[in-house]
C-alpha cells in the first residue's frame, strides 16, 4: 500500500465526520444507528443519503447548499472518501458526514424511517447476468433502502449507463412503484441545466460527457415496495 493511501487513512481516524466500523460492528448494528441526527451531528435535522459516494461531491454540494438538511455520504474507499471529509472540514462544514462501509450493511447503520432521500450516483452498472445481485438498484437492494426512507422519501438514480437506467425503471414499473421524473439525457431534455443535478459535475460524469455519452436520471420512491415483491415472488 503507497504512503499517500496510508497518510490519508490515517487523516480518517482523526477527521470527526468519518465513521469507520468494522465489518463485525457494521453486522451487528452501528451505534449510530437511529441516532445519526442527535448524536453525529447533535441537531434535529433530516438527513440525505448519498451511496457509493466516491469523493463525496454530490454529498459536499448539496450540504452547502442545503444548510438545514444533513448530508451523509457512503463508501468502501477509505482514501476515495477522505477528499470530501478533508473539504468538509476544511470548509467548517457540520452538516456533512461520511460513512465508510459496504452498502450490503446498510440497514444495520440506519434505523427505519431515519433517511429522507437517497442519492445514487454514477454507480458500476454491473451490466454482466451473473453480477445482477450487486446492482445497487436490484430489488433486494431497494428493500433495504425502502426500510430506512421516511415514507414518501425519494431515491435519485444519476448515470452514464442506459443500461441500468432501463433496468431500475423497468423495476419500478414492474413492482408498481411511483416514478417521479426519468430523463435519457438530462442535458438535451432538461432547459435551463439548473439545479442540484447540474450544480455538480463528478470526476466520472466528465470523462463520460468528454466521451459523449448522454447521462440519465430517474427519481421515484419504495412505498408499497415489501408487499409490492411479496405478490411478485407469489405469482412466480
Amino acid at each position: 500500500m503507497g504512503k499517500d493511501k496510508l497518510r490519508k487513512f490515517r487523516e480518517n481516524e482523526e477527521m470527526d465526520n468519518v465513521v469507520q466500523p468494522t465489518t463485525e460492528e457494521a453486522i451487528k448494528g452501528l451505534h449510530l444507528k437511529n441516532h445519526w441526527a442527535e448524536k453525529q451531528f447533535r441537531n434535529g435535522q433530516g438527513i440525505i443519503l448519498e451511496l457509493g459516494c466516491g469523493k463525496g461531491e454530490y454529498t459536499l454540494e448539496m450540504a452547502r447548499k442545503s444548510s438545514r438538511k444533513n448530508h451523509i455520504g457512503v463508501d468502501i474507499k477509505g482514501a476515495r472518501l477522505w477528499k470530501g471529509a478533508k473539504s468538509a472540514t476544511e470548509e467548517g462544514l457540520k452538516n456533512v458526514a461520511f460513512l465508510r462501509t459496504r452498502i450490503d450493511f446498510i440497514e444495520n447503520c440506519f434505523g427505519k424511517n431515519e433517511i429522507e432521500e437517497i442519492w445514487i450516483t454514477f454507480p458500476d452498472p454491473q451490466i454482466k447476468y451473473n453480477r445482477a445481485k450487486h446492482r445497487l438498484t436490484h430489488p433486494a437492494y431497494l428493500l433495504k433502502y425502502s426500510k430506512l426512507l421516511q415514507p414518501g422519501g425519494t431515491v435519485n438514480l444519476k448515470c452514464d449507463s442506459e443500461y441500468l437506467h432501463g433496468y431500475t425503471h423497468g423495476i419500478i414499473q414492474m413492482l408498481g412503484l411511483e416514478t417521479e421524473a426519468s430523463y435519457h439525457d438530462i442535458y438535451a431534455q432538461i432547459q435551463p441545466n439548473e439545479g442540484i443535478l447540474f450544480d455538480v459535475i463528478t470526476h466520472y460524469e466528465r470523462i463520460w460527457l468528454k466521451q459523449g455519452k448522454a447521462i440519465t436520471y430517474l427519481r421515484f420512491k419504495l412505498d408499497g415496495i415489501e408487499n409490492a415483491l411479496k405478490h411478485w415472488k407469489s405469482r412466480g
